[in-house]
């Protein structure tokens, strides 16, 4: 069972509004960066996936530092990093990283099928198309630490440690899953996998239930995205989601 987080609503409300500016101001420069007037000769591609990673990830990873300090609260006791069997914590974790992948792949086809049937492009994620046309083995480390490193904890932080614990314990349980996976999957920005990303969100939250330790979630995130970056490299022509 989640222990009780401290979270007060008022600092979680600035927390988001200062993460969304930050994501709404990234957006604006990613357009200003790939539009004709812009100085610099950059990649689409790789521009909106390094900022995008800056404006989110990063700022996400610098907000939680200072929300935890509002709340003088340290990282382990806020996220459950010290909680014991952190050993079973971290092998359920393997498992639940393994068992999602077929379900999720699967449903990612037949997001697809189903899109390709009404006329809709399955289009990939940007992350993926940049990964995709990458020439360079440095472009394709960065993307691969962002993807397995980065992402998993600056997303978790936000989703599972601090937005789930904050609308369950004001009284809706049910809208802190759904809504908090729902969230999950739409900032991601693609319809093919919005499904398969919604079902990952959910057993994360249950994951995170379940051991009341942030790594858990957070290793099976990483270990999620490491597989289909993995699948990627070595199957360009092929997509898993």
């Amino acid at each position: 069972m989640l222990a009780e987080k401290p979270w007060k609503p008022d600092a979680v409300l600035r927390y988001l509004l200062a993460l969304f500016t930050s994501i709404f101001s990234g957006v604006l420069l990613v357009g200003w960066l790939n539009s004709p007037s812009s100085p610099f000769a950059f990649d689409p591609r790789f521009v909106t996936v390094v900022v995008g990673a800056l404006t989110f990830h990063g700022m996400a990873l610098a907000l939680t530092h200072f929300f935890l300090r509002e709340h003088d609260v340290n990282w382990s006791a806020g996220f459950g990093f010290r909680s014991p069997r952190v050993g079973r914590s971290l092998l359920l974790a393997g498992i639940v990283g393994v068992a999602v992948l077929p379900m999720a792949w699967s449903l990612a086809r037949v997001s697809a099928k189903i899109m390709a049937k009404f006329h809709f492009d399955p289009i990939v994620q940007d992350t993926v198309q940049t990964l995709q046309a990458a020439e360079s083995t440095e472009l394709k480390i960065l993307l691969g630490l962002l993807a397995v490193f980065v992402a998993p904890v600056a997303e978790e932080l936000v989703f599972r440690g601090i937005l789930y614990p904050a609308i369950k314990q004001r009284g809706f349980p049910r809208l802190a899953l759904w809504g908090t996976s729902l969230l999950f999957a739409a900032i991601h920005n693609n319809a093919m996998i919005f499904l398969s990303l919604t079902l990952l969100a959910v057993l994360l939250t249950l994951l995170y239930e379940t051991t009341d330790n942030l790594l858990a979630p957070i290793l099976t995130h990483s270990l999620f995205n490491l597989a289909n970056f993995f699948w990627l490299i070595f199957q360009p022509g092929v997509r898993p989601l």
